[in-house]
Parts: C-alpha cells; structure tokens; sequence
C-alpha cells in the first residue's frame, strides 16, 4: 500500500507541476473543438441541402464531398490542407488549417445526420405547413428544425466528442494541444506513463462532459415532446 501511495504522490507532484502547460493545452483543445464543430455545422448542412438540392452539379459536388471524406482519413485531411494547399498558393497556420480539416472532415458526417433527420419528418407536416400559406423560412425554423435537433442531437454528441478526440491529430502539424504538450514534456522527463495517462484523463472528462450535456438535453426535449 505504501508503495501505491508513494507512486500516486509521484505521479501527482509531477503533474502538478506541470499543471499551468496542461491548462493552456487543455484550452486549445477547447478552441479547437468549438471552432471545428461551428464549421462542421456549416459544411454539414450545405452538404445535406446540397445532396437534397433539385440541380444535378450541385448534387453530385455535395455527394462526393461526402464520399471523399468519410472514405479517407482524417490525418491525411490534414495533411492536404496544411502541407498540400500551399502547393496551390494557400498557405495557413497550423492552428488554422487543423480548425478548417477537422471541420471539413466531420462535415460530412453531419451532412449525413442531417440528411436523416431531414428524412425522417413525415411529408404530412410540410404539406400541412405550406396548407396555412406558412413561408419555406417560417416552416423550416418552426416546424423543421425543432424537431430535426431533437432526432440529430445524439449523432451530433457523438461527433462533437468525436472532435475532441481528433484535435490529437493536430500534434502532426506542430499544434501544441494535449498530445504534444504530453510528449514534450516527455521528452524532458522520461516519464510516457505519467503524461499520457494525464492527458488521457482530461481527455475522458471533457467527453464524459459533453455526453453528460447531451443526456441532459435530450431529457429536456423528451418532457417538451
């Protein structure tokens, strides 16, 4: 026991220590995963209405966004965007091109989400809508959007920690967030175990956060209903 103790306290003086760096990654991560969501917002619903839209180019550009992206992987999303793009004459910062990747990837994820939630409103409530002369902007804010949300908010969770998890990925491009800052410090301490296992943790609590918003909406939504 003794030695478990003295472990823990070792463990936890060294984090501790590094405490103030964890806070400043921890935040970045936080920027990053709000950034990228907002974008992700925006990709996703263009994709959603574009895939729905009645023009055939603009189907097909919205289909294949789509397919490119969930059919490759995120880090090598990445990688175009901040070592390809310049190639073309756009050159961003690592903190920019991984907040522009990230929302592009999960994008296409959320197009899908929506497309279903779009899908799954009965026809019999648009045509009702439109019956009492209601505007296409009036019907979707009050009639389609409500009660999109409230089927997308479980898919939306899972991607919004899905994100979080992702801004790992930026440490490639030189991003100083939690993943590296843990190996930098490793690289000065010689201690992978105790860096690793505290960023895994801050990791978990953000996650274990916003699941725990998500269940607490979806009860709200539920008494609404």
């Amino acid at each position: 026991m003794t030695m478990m103790q003295d472990s823990w306290m070792a463990w936890r003086d060294e984090v501790l220590t590094y405490g103030p760096g964890f806070l400043t990654a921890t935040l970045v991560v936080l920027g990053v995963t709000v950034a990228s969501i907002l974008v992700s917002w925006v990709c996703g619903l263009l994709g959603a209405l574009g895939k729905q839209s009645r023009w055939p180019p603009v189907r097909a550009l919205a289909s294949f966004y789509v397919w490119f992206i969930r059919g490759t992987p995120t880090l090598v999303q990445v990688f175009i965007v901040y070592f390809g793009m310049p190639q073309i004459g756009v050159k961003l910062s690592p903190l920019t091109a991984g907040i522009i990747a990230l929302g592009i990837s999960s994008g296409a994820y959320v197009a899908e989400t929506i497309r279903a939630g779009l899908a799954a409103i009965p026809r019999g409530q648009l045509e009702s809508a439109q019956a009492l002369g209601m505007s296409p902007r009036t019907m979707m804010v009050r009639i389609v959007l409500p009660q999109v949300f409230r089927i997308i908010l479980p898919s939306l969770t899972n991607e919004a920690i899905s994100a979080v998890k992702n801004t790992s990925l930026l440490s490639t491009i030189t991003v100083v967030e939690l993943t590296l800052y843990a190996q930098l410090m490793i690289a000065t301490t010689f201690r992978p175990f105790d860096f690793y296992i505290a960023a895994a943790l801050i990791y978990l609590g953000i996650t274990s956060i916003l699941s725990q918003l998500s269940a607490y909406f979806e009860r709200r939504y539920a008494r609404l209903s």
